[in-house]
């Protein structure tokens, strides 16, 4: 009797797993077919870009004299020298800094302090187009303790 048991519950605990692999096979093969398209969302902060474009610098900024000429840069006639805005010839850092978080500032559609794929993708193809990129408004954060009230 008792091997009797044991058996049926066997069976039934075969039978119970065979009939969950041909839908969890299908959900598996359907996840991945969406998954393969799929790229997450890149946020970028503002202390991160910063940080990042310092490092530029110092990678550009061979002699380490905290100034770029034109031998440092990438190319002869690099769109780079229109961070020159004294018109010396040079890229100071504080130049460079400048001008690297003012294309920070216009990458930020709706100006949170971050910039996602979406509003660098929008910001290059307005740019690519001439025209003004489409900007987001945000709304307030709920529970801000910072934010104006309009109450």
């Amino acid at each position: 009797m008792r091997t009797g048991i044991i058996i049926a519950a066997a069976a039934l605990a075969a039978a119970g797993t065979l009939a969950g692999c041909g839908p969890r096979e299908d959900k598996v093969a359907e996840a991945d077919a969406n998954a393969a398209g799929f790229v997450p969302p890149a946020v970028t902060s503002r202390v991160d870009f910063t940080s990042t474009m310092e490092r530029r610098f110092r990678t550009l900024d061979r002699n380490a004299d905290d100034r770029l000429d034109k031998s440092e840069l990438p190319r002869q006639n690099s769109r780079l020298m229109s961070l020159d805005r004294n018109g010396d010839g040079i890229i100071s850092l504080i130049e460079w800094d400048e001008g690297t978080l003012k294309r920070f500032d216009q990458m930020d559609l709706n100006h949170d302090g971050t910039v996602t794929s979406d509003e660098e993708k929008e910001w290059r193809a307005a740019r690519a187009a001439g025209r003004e990129p489409a900007t987001r408004s945000t709304g307030p954060v709920p529970g801000d303790p910072l934010a104006n009230s309009t109450r």
